[in-house]
């Protein structure tokens, strides 16, 4: 019998469908960067079946966005496929509804599981698509290409249960998307001081709140970090890995040489990161609801003007972001900087995962024409999909210069200071997470890139309070003043969130006793009198010991050397 998987916790939005790319693919020198050479509408309509209209039922995580189909996009891909998508969403983490439908045996036509997949192939649930792809996939045999191997569930099960879709294939990411926030304003009137260091970070919070102790009118917040959730591991964790000179890894330190797992709480530059933290909230500079606000309440705070620090991904705080740009305040958004707990540290944000498979789409038993349903995937992987997806619609969203394809500025307006009605109207964006997809900086057969991002183009759509700030520091993008991937080796087994625990298994059950203990102690240990600090955070010590922990690194480590054999034999 397969056995049943869960992904562990890691910095990803998880299971939306506009997802965000997370890592960069090593390619080779030939060939990084561009598609095979083929014409751009040639592989357009191959996957086709008839156009007899059909309606696919889908299951996946959030999207606010969505247009249910209504959009210009979700329009012609209607007229084009017959296919129509009705959709159901998860609204949180604790969702029960992929259980249900194990319970019940019934499950719509297409799945983004993310972290449910191991449960759901162990119910049987999911079909292998391997001979679907080989039969009826030309473009995603394309596009994944070297990296098939890759989409193997294990070791001992070769089938082919999701296609990947976290993020693009051979992506160069252009821009930081986290982690450590501050406001433009802030660098600006402190005369855009070095920040390097949590000590750098620090004092310009502190220097600025000391100066505006309200911002039109409300109490400065000097940082706010949020702990909705599972966002407690993107804003609150995560960032202690970061800040020590590691990339995220889920809730695990993994040794580059010996591959050997650990959770990263036991490390003891954890514990002076968290010591860091409890010492802003001592002095009054973190935000006194950073740990009972919930998700619509941090983004309202954001949008307010008067926080002026934030550790999170520049996705958790976008809605914020947006509405500050809408009501022309960018000089209140934020600049992303490379902050360590000193400068001897490397920030390692960019170090090369290369292509991780993963979370994606899978085809469930339940669904009555699996070839059809192949043909439609495969053709949202295709040039013209892709560049719809994208781009939008010619002479509507983009218009072509001179062979070039360029957004108009009043589009590239509306697409960041109304984003969200913006994507809703259009549909751009809400269908690319349904299928394999090349990612930034990856060009098609006109030579044109087949994503809108690349760095003009973020250099465009940056505020003019962001280019202000970035001048000042000698750049152009927020990724100019991090080290660069180069600096780094390539990590062999991806990235440790992105590797499935046996759902039910003794991995499982202790991880999950963990994550408990975590959610409780890190809280308690920022919170806490600073001559009480250590006193608790050797209580979360003792309660981690206490749960296993010594027994899931081995039994992780395990994983991740199975990962690596996996990928890499």
């Amino acid at each position: 019998m397969k056995k049943p998987f869960r992904m562990a916790a890691g910095l990803v939005l998880a299971g939306v469908m506009t997802f965000t790319a997370v890592g960069c693919s090593k390619t080779p020198a030939s060939d990084a960067g561009q598609a095979p050479a083929q014409s751009a509408t040639g592989d357009a309509g191959k996957g086709a079946a008839d156009n007899k209209p059909i309606t696919l039922t889908a299951f996946s995580g959030n999207n606010p966005n969505w247009d249910d189909m209504q959009s210009e996009v979700g329009k012609i891909i209607q007229q084009k496929m017959g296919v129509s998508l009705k959709m159901e969403f998860s609204l949180s983490s604790t969702d029960q509804k992929v259980p249900l439908m194990i319970s019940s045996g019934q499950y719509p036509d297409l799945i983004l599981p993310s972290g449910d997949a191991g449960k759901l192939v162990d119910a049987g649930a999911l079909i292998d698509l391997t001979d679907l792809i080989d039969k009826y996939a030309p473009n995603l045999k394309k596009i994944y290409g070297p990296y098939m191997k890759r989409l193997r569930w294990s070791n001992d099960d070769h089938a082919i249960y999701v296609l990947p879709t976290l993020g693009g294939v051979n992506q160069t990411d252009f821009d930081a998307g986290g982690i450590f926030a501050l406001q433009h304003a802030v660098v600006k009137e402190l005369g855009y001081p070095k920040i390097r260091t949590l000590q750098d970070y620090e004092n310009a919070i502190k220097m600025y709140k000391d100066k505006h102790p309200t911002i039109d009118g409300k109490p400065t917040v000097g940082l706010s970090l949020n702990a909705d959730d599972w966002r407690i591991l993107i804003s609150v964790t995560n960032p202690a890995v970061y800040a020590t000179g590691l990339q995220d890894d889920g809730e695990f330190y993994i040794d580059p040489k010996t591959y050997q797992a650990t959770l990263h709480y036991l490390r003891p530059e954890d514990k002076e990161y968290f010591r860091w933290l409890n010492h802003m909230n001592d002095i009054g500079l973190m935000d006194p609801e950073s740990f009972v606000q919930k998700y619509d309440q941090y983004n309202a705070k954001i949008a307010s003007g008067r926080v002026l620090g934030l550790i999170d991904a520049a996705w958790d705080i976008g809605g914020g972001v947006g509405a500050l740009n809408k009501d022309g305040k960018s000089d209140r958004t934020y600049g992303f900087y490379p902050v360590t707990m000193n400068e001897s540290i490397k920030d390692h944000s960019f170090q090369d995962r290369g292509y991780m498979a993963g979370w994606g789409t899978a085809i469930t038993k339940s669904n009555k024409d699996p070839v059809r349903t192949i043909k439609f995937l495969d053709w949202l992987a295709s040039d013209e999909a892709q560049v719809l997806n994208n781009w939008g619609v010619e002479g509507v969203d983009y218009k072509v210069e001179n062979g070039k394809r360029v957004i108009p500025p009043d589009q590239l307006e509306r697409r960041t200071k109304d984003t969200a009605n913006w994507q809703k109207a259009t549909g751009i964006g809400n269908y690319g997470g349904f299928s394999a997809r090349w990612g930034d900086g990856v060009t098609d057969p006109t030579g044109n890139m087949y994503t809108t991002n690349n760095v003009d183009q973020i250099i465009q759509n940056y505020p003019d309070a962001a280019k202000d700030v970035l001048s000042h520091y000698n750049a152009k993008t927020w990724k100019d003043l991090f080290p660069k991937k180069e600096e780094f080796p390539v990590k062999p087994w991806g990235a440790a969130w992105n590797i499935p625990i046996p759902t039910g298994s003794d991995t499982d059950v202790i991880f999950q006793k963990c994550e408990d203990i975590m959610k409780k102690r890190v809280p308690e240990a920022i919170l806490a009198k600073p001559d009480q600090f250590d006193t608790v955070w050797q209580n979360f010590m003792n309660d981690l010991d206490k749960a296993g922990a010594k027994k899931l690194g081995e039994m992780y480590t395990k994983l991740v050397q199975d990962r690596v054999k996996l990928w890499n034999e």
